[in-house]
């Protein structure tokens, strides 16, 4: 561990910092990139007729996720440690903040998440090589424990496994992009149909899925314990992360637009596959599957990776389950949240069984979360106006603004769209009360 900590670490945390730029920025890539891309565009050209503002949906997508990344640039440098908003939220505002947003994050966010992708991870590897349905759930929970384990055997393990994937991802997805584009002669689309107009409301409508799939940018600022000079690295890992997804699902829009009218891209379950099919007929269908595949394990490792920091922090505080803020002797990592994260993912998949139900589980949740560290950036600004900022937000206070808006008004068209999801999201909040008080009460004892 680095014995010179700056300003603003924990000097209780007893995790390395191992984590340098290339780490940390292909740990966004493999947060931003998983199954969205190839599944929402068909939601979105539903709504968005035009291919202009089609395109224009994911440009604007990445600008307001890198508004939301300036935040947390600013946030992620006065608080270089592991828990992310746990930490912002409780500094801002007050314990009570941090803890419900920490176990939002942890319980319903991460472990959702984890579940969420080990449920689309083995349905889709089902489909490919034709197991029994009765396979689901089992290999579901292998993959939970095997990616645990890879994290478990330590940071570096975890983020080196991360490395290969997101490598192996951007590949795959940048030699699909070039060579529908460049190379081969993608099929000539039919005409579209004569009303291709795109209404004001469609277009808002369709920044929902959109923004959904640009989730996870923010990964590095909980691992912030374990990254060499965040100061430097953790602002320019977001960025540079961001930029590189944002320019990846423009070209990968740009080639659907180029595959087929957005009349037959509407409604398309997997605009991957009906990508790959049109460009390297049958052969595509495997080829497309087993990219999705690799973009959801991709993914899913660096949500194990980063998760039980929360936990972790947490721990720290005493606000959470004895032995969460444990590390390693050995591995130096925090085993027993990494634990705790795997026993509640099996939890989720056990009892929801498949990826939609899960998917419902962790959406509102994450945008609440995200509403809440752009409040926590204007409070800090107003309370603590002279704190040590390595990086300070560009754009305040407008910019982190529009990125509130947009969330907020993304989670109000939920809460009335699909309002038994949210209330879960809330009512899972509001279980971490009593676990509150039992933990100060044991806080107070122990002092």
């Amino acid at each position: 561990m680095d014995t010179d900590e700056p300003h603003g670490a924990d000097p209780r945390d007893r995790l390395s910092r191992e984590l340098g730029i290339t780490d940390t920025t292909l740990l966004v890539v493999s947060s931003v990139i998983g199954a969205g891309i190839f599944f929402t565009p068909g939601v979105v050209a539903s709504t968005v007729p035009d291919p202009r503002w089609f395109l224009f949906a994911w440009v604007l997508g990445g600008g307001l996720s890198l508004a939301g990344a300036l935040a947390n640039a600013e946030l992620g440098t006065m608080f270089p440690r592991a828990g992310g908003d746990y930490v912002y939220l409780r500094e801002a505002f007050h314990p009570v903040a941090g803890f419900l947003v920490g176990w939002l994050g942890f319980f319903v966010i991460y472990a959702g998440t984890v579940a969420t992708l080990a449920a689309a991870f083995a349905e889709g590897t089902v489909r490919l090589l034709a197991l029994g349905d009765a396979t689901v759930v089992p290999l579901a929970l292998v993959v939970v424990g095997s990616t645990t384990w890879i994290n478990y055997r330590g940071v570096r393990a975890g983020a080196t496994f991360n490395n290969v994937t997101a490598v192996l991802k951007l590949v795959a997805i940048g030699g699909l992009v070039a060579g529908g584009l460049f190379w081969l002669d993608a099929p000539v689309p039919a005409a579209p149909p004569p009303t291709t107009t795109t209404t004001l409301e469609g277009f808002a409508l369709a920044m929902s899925p959109v923004l959904f799939t640009y989730l996870g940018w923010n990964a590095p600022v909980y691992v912030g314990s374990e990254i060499h000079d965040p100061g430097r690295t953790v602002p320019r890992s977001l960025f540079l992360g961001l930029a590189v997804c944002t320019g990846l699902y423009l070209f990968l829009n740009l080639l659907y637009v180029r595959i087929a009218p957005l009349h037959e891209l509407a409604g398309t379950a997997d605009a991957g596959e009906l990508t790959a099919r049109a460009l390297f007929g049958d052969v595509g269908g495997v080829v497309a599957s087993v990219l999705i595949l690799l973009s959801i394990l991709g993914c899913l490792n660096a949500t194990i990776l980063v998760g039980p920091r929360i936990a972790y922090a947490m721990s720290l505080d005493g606000q959470f389950f004895p032995g969460g803020d444990r590390v390693h002797r050995v591995h130096r990592t925090p085993h027993v949240a990494l634990i705790a994260q795997a026993l509640v993912a099996v939890g989720l998949i056990l009892v929801l069984k498949t990826f939609p139900r899960v998917l419902d589980y962790t959406t509102f949740a994450i945008i609440v979360a995200a509403m809440a560290d752009v409040a926590a950036l204007y409070s800090l600004r107003h309370s603590r106006p002279r704190a040590p900022r390595p990086y300070r937000a560009w754009g305040y206070p407008v910019v982190p603004a529009l990125y509130f808006v947009a969330n907020g008004a993304i989670a109000l068209a939920m809460l009335v769209g699909r309002p038994m999801e949210c209330l879960t999201a809330i009512a899972v909040t509001a279980t971490g009360l009593p676990f509150l008080w039992g933990f100060s009460r044991r806080s107070r004892k122990v002092s």
